[in-house]
């Protein structure tokens, strides 16, 4: 059994010890990026760092492994999808509509342009199509290996893929905005922690009651099968929860805000997950793993296409279109727009179509995919006259 399917049930007093470990040394991780300018990934990185290393150690010293915690990243997608949706202006869906032939058409071009990519990686891999083709898709990295495995392909060369896709965008991505972006003179970590002391007890309670009601929404919103519900829902709470002093102003100004400490742990439960993939996934052999970074590097090609086409067809600035074009983390892009004030609206509409976009076109590439390879070995098979 591969390490991906592979699960132990913690005891709780283990599980607990587990997840505050992760979260000390995400802290440490965290902190220590953010006083090298990266602060509007540091946390991600930070949970990534800490997955990974956690979840060796405990593979090589219990000599078994664990299955990645999906629930601290659904915990973790609701967090940041609340923070998002409240610092979202009331002119949202006016901005959709305003620039909704760019905002459509890039999901279109992103699928097709990795689609020729798979096509290629499955000749260059020597692989079968459906298993290229769910490597290539810049979706959820939990959803296609798991695909794979669904359909009898490899699961551990789709998760590769993936695992080198998203860590890739999330390093380097702020790495570009560190560089493009003007610094405060100020010292970054008495900044935070000047920060991180300013807590309102109005919105510290408020904020408990949006995540519970996010919790109801994704409880009783599951039977919808609807993708990525977690960070849906906790969006559309923080938008309207950010609507009601417009609707009720006895409830007074609509300047409601997550405490700095609900994003931190958002962020660190965002990337703690993929550090877990990290640490779990099984070990190829090294061939694959430099093959595998064509496709990646080709994502990054096509997205680098796809952001200066936007900007001649827009206003928007490059770092602007680079973060609305960045092949995959999109709970991550959005909140990096978010904190370095990048457009969030324009940058939250275009990865949530996306999103939309590939998890309901799911179904289409897998029998695309499942045709076209079965095509392939037929043909390959023909009796000789």
């Amino acid at each position: 059994m591969s390490a991906i399917q592979a699960s132990i049930r913690f005891h709780p007093s283990l599980k607990y010890t587990f997840i505050a470990t992760e979260l000390a040394i995400a802290s440490v991780v965290g902190i220590v990026l953010t006083a090298l300018g990266l602060g509007g990934a540091a946390w991600i990185l930070g949970g990534m760092v800490a997955g990974t290393i956690t979840t060796i150690v405990y593979r090589f010293s219990q000599k078994h492994s664990i299955q990645p915690n999906r629930k601290a990243r659904k915990v973790g997608q609701a967090i940041v999808g609340l923070a998002i949706g409240l610092s979202l202006q009331q002119s949202y869906l006016g901005t959709i509509v305003a620039h909704a032939p760019a905002l459509i058409g890039l999901p279109f071009y992103l699928m097709i342009g990795s689609g020729l990519i798979g096509l290629l990686y499955s000749r260059l891999e020597k692989t079968d199509l459906l298993t290229a083709l769910l490597a290539t898709t810049p979706g959820n990295i939990s959803v296609m290996p798991s695909l794979a495995a669904d359909y009898g392909k490899n699961p551990a060369l789709v998760s590769l893929v993936q695992l080198l896709r998203f860590t890739s965008v999330i390093c380097i991505m702020p790495m570009i905005a560190n560089l493009t972006l003007a610094h405060p003179s100020t010292n970054r970590l008495v900044t935070f922690f000047s920060q991180l002391q300013t807590i309102s007890l109005r919105d510290t309670l408020l904020s408990i009651l949006m995540l519970l009601i996010t919790g109801a929404v994704v409880y009783w919103g599951r039977f919808l099968k609807i993708p990525i519900l977690a960070f849906l829902g906790a969006i559309a709470v923080g938008l309207a929860a950010d609507s009601l002093p417009l609707l009720l102003p006895v409830l007074g100004p609509d300047d409601l805000q997550l405490p700095l400490v609900f994003k931190l742990v958002g962020q660190v439960l965002l990337g703690i997950t993929i550090g877990e993939y990290w640490g779990i996934s099984s070990p190829l052999k090294w061939g694959s793993v430099i093959r595998a970074f064509v496709p990646v590097s080709l994502m990054f090609g096509i997205t680098l296409i796809a952001a200066s086409l936007i900007q001649r067809m827009t206003d928007w600035n490059w770092l602007t279109c680079l973060l609305l074009a960045a092949p995959g983390g999109s709970p991550e892009m959005i909140w990096i727009a978010v904190t370095l004030g990048q457009d969030e609206e324009v940058i939250t509409a275009g990865h949530l179509l996306r999103l939309i976009l590939i998890n309901f076109s799911l179904p289409f590439l897998v029998a695309l995919g499942s045709t076209l390879g079965y095509q392939k070995l037929g043909s390959a098979v023909e009796p000789a006259e």
